[in-house]
């Protein structure tokens, strides 16, 4: 800036405007947050970040048009409890315990639990118990997916597929496991029987949760850019700004035009474009 236009900026201005700037935009975060919570469907997903040599956590809170991204000093429950309090769509996550508390239907993803089946198997090609499941598993998701493939996520077309679900969990549990893997999976999947598979008694719930993870890349990038030196002051500013930018991206506005409008309620600029 001082080279091409003869501007003299401090060495603090960015940090300064970055503050200001989430200061001004905190209700549009606000406003953010109450809009994915009065949906139908959320996605969550969580991970480390550095602060000043201390762990901290970054949550993603979305639907699929809107973000919100939350920072937390500890892992537990707490954060999702408060950002889900009286949500009574389906959460999208993952198998981390804090999202099972959670007081609303949901849908745990299918991809990581194929993950983990795929490189068990890996590991223990001579397990057959483990086969077993896998195959049983496989045979009951590849019909839902070609389902999904022809009609989309349309309840009127999966529902069809809860009987074979049902059936699947029935064999399951009468099988007798002798291998501590196999009976881990046997566990597992009766843990979760009633969440594996909701997707199937709604419209529009995906069965991974893909979009959580994409915005968790998000984050991955700009921690990447700050390091380990922001305070925690600093990275709740930055996923202020984060939140508003990659929400504006979803819904295909460019975050500039939305600075330079100056105007924080998110509904109230949507409603004049």
């Amino acid at each position: 800036m001082r080279e091409l236009f003869g501007y003299e900026y401090s060495g603090s201005i960015a940090s300064r405007f970055k503050s200001e700037a989430a200061v001004y935009y905190e209700p549009t975060f606000r406003q953010i947050l109450c809009n994915i919570r009065a949906g139908r469907l959320i996605h969550a997903d969580e991970t480390k970040v550095s602060i000043k040599g201390k762990t901290g956590y970054v949550w993603v809170f979305t639907n699929l048009e809107e973000v919100a991204y939350v920072y937390s000093s500890t892992r537990d429950g707490d954060t999702p409890a408060e950002i889900l309090h009286e949500f009574d769509g389906v959460l999208v996550s993952d198998y981390y315990a804090a999202y099972d508390s959670a007081d609303c239907a949901q849908q745990k993803c299918l991809i990581h639990l194929i993950r983990d089946m795929n490189d068990d198997l890996y590991k223990n090609p001579f397990d057959d118990e483990l086969k077993v499941i896998g195959a049983s598993f496989t045979e009951l998701l590849v019909p839902i997916i070609d389902t999904i493939d022809k009609y989309g996520l349309k309840r009127r077309h999966l529902n069809k597929h809860r009987v074979e679900a049902q059936h699947f969990f029935k064999k399951l549990a009468g099988k007798r496991f002798t291998s501590e893997i196999a009976l881990g999976y046997q566990r597992r999947l009766a843990k979760y029987e009633d969440k594996l598979f909701t997707f199937l008694r709604h419209d529009e719930v995906p069965w991974n949760n893909n979009n959580a993870e994409n915005a968790v890349k998000k984050f991955a990038f700009l921690r990447r850019v700050i390091g380990g030196s922001s305070t925690e002051e600093g990275i709740k500013e930055y996923l202020i700004l984060l939140s508003v930018c990659e929400t504006l991206k979803r819904k295909n506005i460019g975050f500039l035009g939305f600075l330079r409008a100056r105007q924080p309620d998110l509904n109230e600029f949507l409603g004049d474009q």
